[in-house]
């Protein structure tokens, strides 16, 4: 029970939400909501390349708080580790292993929280590039909200496999 308090204060601290694995996610380039503009979708814990559902489309895969590349869940495929908002190289938790962190719906670089470090930030269902709102610098839209480790997965995916 103790557990499941801090992870619901954590969740809702940081501005983000819960999603069930079950659901399927799209996510749009930029603030496009068009078929057509599918960089890739997430369903039960797996992102796929854009509409696919084939499993050789698996670009990453969440499972216990850990992003895994492909559908492997190996340890020595480990990408990320997310815990308490922060995101981890690989599976450490060591401090110089953390790439960003996850606050009030902003992702920042490294330990950072401050505003000059802000990489993107989430308002509703899209993500804008730094502190931005402005409509042109949308990232990437999602159709639903999702967690933390999911976001991570897309995030990755939107940067690195994009």
């Amino acid at each position: 029970m103790k557990y499941l308090i801090l992870l619901l204060s954590i969740i809702l601290n940081l501005g983000w939400t819960s999603t069930t694995l079950h659901a399927q996610i799209k996510v749009y380039k930029g603030s496009s909501t068009y078929s057509g503009d599918i960089l890739c979708t997430l369903n039960q814990g797996k992102v796929y390349k854009n509409t696919s559902s084939y499993s050789g489309d698996i670009l990453v895969s969440v499972r216990d708080g850990k992003i895994y590349s492909g559908s492997s869940t190996y340890s020595g495929d480990v990408l990320y580790t997310v815990r308490e908002g922060k995101v981890y190289a690989g599976n450490s938790t060591y401090s110089g292993d953390i790439r960003w962190t996850l606050s009030d719906g902003k992702i920042y670089e490294g330990t950072s929280t401050y505003s000059g470090d802000v990489l993107a930030n989430r308002k509703e269902r899209k993500i804008y590039k730094g502190n931005s709102s402005y409509s042109g610098d949308i990232l990437f839209t999602l159709d639903q909200l999702v967690g933390l480790e999911e976001f991570v997965a897309i995030w990755h995916v939107y940067n690195y496999v994009y």
